[in-house]
Parts: structure tokens; C-alpha cells; sequence
């Protein structure tokens, strides 16, 4: 009798489906891609064709150039070769999915990378039960347990309200991370306008155009130092502590990341005001969405894998370590 799932390949460069002739998320082009979301990560240009959700083609047409893609809805399956492929939301960004294959009786979840928190820009995590359950342990330690996200918005806006003559320059990915602390903050009754790095333009101008409304946004290189005084500036990581903050009136620096639960992560990188906010799945999330969808085996893509495969073992629920390249921090 074959083993379970062995018509899934797991090699270096990403998961090859036999049977339908198609990889997940490869890190290397290939004639068929399916792709889980946007982060360059997972997300490569030079496919001969790729199966996403709209936003996240969308999401590579601007960061590769046009796709030869096939979008694929929330919800709807596709016929490749013997396999039945559907996607369902991950909560992780704006179109990540979870790739759901169905071959032969078997049914095997490529869940991507996800979150179960909820997120302002993007539909919630669908739990599906399945055979074979591939997961990610960006933060599968227990010691990564995520404060709740309110919380944290609101240690931001009581820094920038307890000195109006700086502002509070906030480091978050382009892709996502950026969009949701926007979004948080207008959730939180944050109206005021927020000024951002032009590496944030392209990327939040597609949210608005894909339906998240951001609010009022304004570009830092227009502004006067003066007018940013009071306000909360966006911009990428690694515009931190560069010569582009110096523009900004004595800048209170934060970071959004899941990283920051770690001091020494926030002291390297200068950061003063720590945000503990993740787009991935901290310890408890990531072993509540395994007893959710009952596999019998769960592999583990990426992360800090020997934690959970050890909780998964103790539980008489096979795992293993895929040992995938590629897979880095961008979107934490």
C-alpha cells in the first residue's frame, strides 16, 4: 500500500504535485506555479504559468511585471492533470491562500504561511481538515505567544500623543505588515493623516485598488519637517536608522514584527518602542489549527521545527521536517 501523500514531492526548491504537474510555491521558475501569496519568498517571477488568487497576482504583476496567470477565487477548485485544487484564506496578507489538493481520496493542505488573528486587510484563516497538514513554524516556540493586537496600537498612539513635537517612525514590510498597521490605526479612531517612505507607495496604492481603504496618506518627501511633527511615518526596516529619518522631527523609532518579542532583536536594531505584531501564527495558534483540522501527518515547511514536531509527536501525530530553501523572514 503506498504511503500517505506520496504523490507529493517535497524537494529544496519547493513541492513538486506529481500528478498534477505543478509546483507550490517554487523558489526556482518553473512551468507551473501555484503560489500561495506575495512575499518574494514564496512568490517568484519567471513561471510559465501561475495559479493564485487575483490579489496576489496582482500583488506580483507589480513586483515582476505582468503573469501568465490563472486566478483562482476563495472557495473555487481547478482540474490540473488527476488533482482537484482549491484555495481558501489564509489570513496572512491580501490573497494568501491555503492550497488544498485532492487526489485519489487523499487530501493534502499547503497552508502557506497564516495567521489566526484577525486582520483589517484580509479575509480569516479557514480551517480544513485533511490528511496531511504542511505548515510553517515561523514562531513555533512556546515562548512566542503574540499580545493581543489592540494593545499594541495602542502603546503606539500613547507615544505619539505623550510628546506632539516628534513623531513616530514605524519599520513594517512593504507587503502586508505595513497595510495592516495603517488599517489597526484607523480601526482604532486614528483619522489623522499618515506619512509614509516612497518604498510604500506602489504596494499601498494596490491595496486601495484591490478595496482596503487606508485613509489619508501622504508622501514624506513632500512634507516640511515641521508637518510631520505629531504624526506616524511608515517606512521600510531598513530605513530605520539610515540618512532618511534625519528629514524627520527627532523620531520616536518603533517596529511591527513578531520579533520583537526578543529584546536583542529590538536592541540591534535600535528600536525604541517594540510593536509584538505578526502576520504569521504564534505558538498556541499554530497547535490549535493542527487539533483543528485533524491530519495524521503534519509537515513542517520552515521555522522552528523541532518544537513542534516534538508537541506533534507527544501527540501521536506523525511529522516530519521538509528542509525547503528559501524561506526567510521578509514578512514577519
Amino acid at each position: 500500500m503506498p504511503r500517505l501523500g506520496s504523490w507529493i514531492e517535497p524537494c529544496p526548491e519547493g513541492i513538486y504535485v506529481r500528478p498534477a504537474d505543478a509546483w507550490v510555491d517554487p523558489s526556482q521558475p518553473k512551468p507551473r506555479a501555484l503560489v500561495t501569496h506575495g512575499h518574494a519568498d514564496h512568490a517568484r517571477g519567471g513561471h510559465g504559468e501561475v495559479w493564485a488568487t487575483a490579489e496576489t497576482l496582482a500583488i506580483m504583476g507589480v513586483r515582476y511585471g505582468e503573469q501568465s496567470g490563472h486566478p483562482v477565487g476563495y472557495g473555487d477548485s481547478v482540474r490540473l492533470g488527476e488533482v482537484e485544487v482549491g484555495f481558501v484564506p489564509a489570513g496572512h496578507v491580501l490573497g494568501s491562500a491555503q492550497i488544498v489538493l485532492e487526489y485519489k481520496g487523499e487530501r493534502v493542505v499547503v497552508s502557506g504561511d497564516y495567521k489566526r488573528r484577525a486582520d483589517p486587510t484580509c479575509p480569516p484563516f479557514v480551517p480544513v481538515p485533511c490528511d496531511i497538514f504542511i505548515t510553517e513554524a515561523t514562531f513555533g516556540l512556546p515562548v512566542f505567544r503574540h499580545p493581543d493586537t489592540g494593545s499594541e496600537i495602542d502603546r503606539l498612539l500613547h507615544r505619539l500623543h505623550a510628546d506632539p513635537s516628534r513623531c513616530v517612525l514605524v519599520g513594517a514590510y512593504a507587503l502586508g505588515k505595513a497595510q495592516r498597521v495603517i488599517m489597526e490605526l484607523r480601526h482604532r479612531g486614528h483619522d489623522a493623516p499618515i506619512y509614509y517612505h516612497g518604498a510604500m507607495e506602489r504596494l499601498c496604492r494596490l491595496y486601495e485598488e484591490l478595496g482596503v481603504p487606508l485613509g489619508e496618506l501622504r508622501p514624506v518627501a513632500d512634507a516640511a519637517k515641521a508637518d510631520i511633527a505629531g504624526h506616524i511615518v511608515i517606512c521600510p526596516p531598513g530605513a530605520l536608522n539610515d540618512r532618511w529619518s534625519r528629514r524627520l522631527p527627532d523620531p520616536v523609532t518603533a517596529m511591527a514584527s513578531g520579533w520583537m518579542r526578543i529584546r536583542q532583536r529590538a536592541r540591534q536594531r535600535n528600536v525604541e518602542l517594540p510593536l509584538i505584531i505578526s502576520d504569521h501564527a504564534d505558538w498556541d495558534e499554530l497547535t490549535t489549527t493542527i487539533r483543528e483540522v485533524a491530519p495524521k501527518e503534519v509537515w513542517i515547511t520552515h521555522g522552528r521545527e523541532d518544537a513542534l514536531m516534538h508537541w506533534c509527536m507527544t501527540r501521536q501525530i506523525k511529522a516530519r521536517e521538509l528542509n525547503l530553501v528559501g524561506y526567510e523572514d521578509e514578512d514577519d
